[in-house]
């Protein structure tokens, strides 16, 4: 069976790489949805893995193999790139929807990525907030946390 493609936050990609609440059901999209990502997603989720460790939430030996894990993910997403159009809608987007300026990014991505026409594109996201946002844009929302949708 071939996937199909989504847009993962990188809220949804961090149980991928570490253990938690959330995993079983992100693995469960991975085996159905390819991921694409905003170009800055790489750097959130290590920004999530090492605030982990730091936090002692995870080893040493945890934090590896989640980088690890990370390399292998990033290898067979897809990327939306920084461009100039991703900007302007992500400003725009700040009018409308009640989001900190990188959720803005990751959903102005998504649009950029389904050509603005999100009916019957997924979106998969762990984030409250970005996940309502990303429903009330048009797009058939999986919220890995189940408080929403």
């Amino acid at each position: 069976m071939k996937k199909t493609t989504a847009f993962w936050d990188a809220s949804a990609l961090v149980p991928l790489c570490v253990q938690e609440a959330a995993s079983l059901r992100a693995r469960s999209c991975l085996r159905n949805f390819t991921p694409v990502v905003w170009w800055v997603s790489l750097v959130e989720i290590q920004s999530a893995i090492w605030r982990m460790q730091r936090e002692r939430n995870l080893t040493e030996a945890d934090k590896l193999s989640a980088l690890a894990r990370l390399r292998i993910l990033s290898a067979g997403w897809r990327e939306i790139l920084p461009v100039d159009q991703v900007r302007e809608l992500a400003g725009r987007l700040l009018e409308t929807y009640a989001l900190r300026a990188a959720d803005s990014m990751q959903l102005a991505g998504s649009l950029i990525w389904c050509e603005q026409r999100p009916k019957r594109k997924t979106f998969i996201c762990g984030d409250r907030r970005l996940a309502e946002a990303a429903d009330d844009a048009g797009f058939s929302v999986i919220n890995l946390r189940g408080d929403l949708l």
